[in-house]
């Protein structure tokens, strides 16, 4: 971190100091940390950094380092810093995000200075979750979409997700041959075409979500953040966070969880939507969204522990159902 960026924290914070520097993870290949900054004498106590340094030498831990792997990486965080600049205060307290507080950007360094969730209540992190766990991040991701229902994602991803196949052209390559695969085309196509599209948050796994003893929950990590269908979120949430035999289990109920909370959220919204149309489409699309994800896998890393019976059950459900 530069002393430029170090000023620009005091500033923003009105902070007579930096007191201690917490490393919370490394960047994904390499490209910089996630810090917590302890601060004095200042308006806030503490906030977090995503500091952004392109590397030199590309480290990806799959081995998938290629010059596309890197371009994407680059707009990954330009779509980010876009999102907390001026997206992200349109989020309430029902899809909580950090408060962005500045960005700042040079040729070396990208960074955004965020508010820490931690200090206001969310520093509970987990692995797995319960059912009840499950039912407060699909609450979140409801209110999310409903927020952002119909609006167009400017300056974000104009498809949301970080499988998507237009971008992932190499780990498409490396599948095997077979139906799935020739039928990635159109299963990508159907899901783009949607009617109802709205903003999804592209990376809705477990880990980005961060959870308050009160229950309530906050999300975190925006890079791949764009337009689409909502059910691509809720997949790879529930993908995420459950086994496959959960995923059989509970499917069903928790639809029927994410869309009663989702037509709440549209309701008390301003958003003129049918909502019946609405419900019909995302359902009939929610094997796709699902099949999508698994296809990424199957050419990224086809021995994940998410390649499972529930994902084949499906790919083959969805497959069948295919136009010849």
């Amino acid at each position: 971190m530069n002393d430029h960026l170090k000023n620009i924290v005091l500033n923003v914070t009105e902070s007579r100091s930096i007191i201690d520097k917490e490393i919370i993870q490394t960047l994904w290949s390499g490209y910089g940390e996630i810090v917590r900054l302890k601060l004095a004498d200042g308006k806030v106590d503490s906030v977090v950094v995503k500091s952004i340094v392109f590397p030199d030498e590309q480290q990806h831990p799959r081995g998938w380092n290629s010059e596309r792997s890197h371009m994407r990486k680059v707009r990954s965080y330009d779509v980010e810093m876009h999102w907390y600049r001026e997206w992200s205060e349109h989020c309430g307290d029902k899809c909580r995000v950090a408060r962005c507080y500045a960005t700042y950007s040079n040729e070396q360094e990208h960074a955004l200075i965020l508010e820490d969730l931690d200090s206001v209540g969310y520093s509970l992190r987990k692995s797995e979750l319960n059912r009840q766990e499950v039912g407060l991040c699909l609450a979140w991701l409801a209110n999310f979409h409903a927020t952002f229902m119909s609006e167009t994602p400017e300056g974000l991803w104009p498809i949301g997700s970080y499988w998507h196949l237009e971008t992932r052209p190499d780990e498409w390559a490396a599948m095997e041959e077979g139906e799935l695969k020739q039928a990635a085309s159109e299963i990508d196509s159907l899901l783009n075409s949607t009617r109802y599209k709205t903003l999804i948050h592209g990376d809705a796994k477990v880990a980005n979500f961060c959870f308050a003893k009160d229950g309530d929950v906050a999300a975190v990590d925006f890079q791949y953040v764009g337009g689409g269908c909502g059910m691509k979120d809720v997949a790879y949430l529930l993908g995420s966070c459950l086994s496959d035999k959960a995923c059989e289990r509970w499917q069903d109920e928790l639809l029927d969880e994410y869309f009663l909370l989702l037509r709440q959220a549209l309701s008390t919204g301003n958003k003129n939507v049918n909502l019946d149309a609405l419900e019909r489409e995302w359902r009939r699309l929610f094997p796709l969204a699902w099949v999508d994800f698994y296809r990424f896998l199957l050419g990224w890393m086809p021995g994940h522990w998410k390649v499972n019976e529930y994902s084949r059950r499906m790919a083959k459900q969805v497959l069948d159902r295919l136009p010849a």
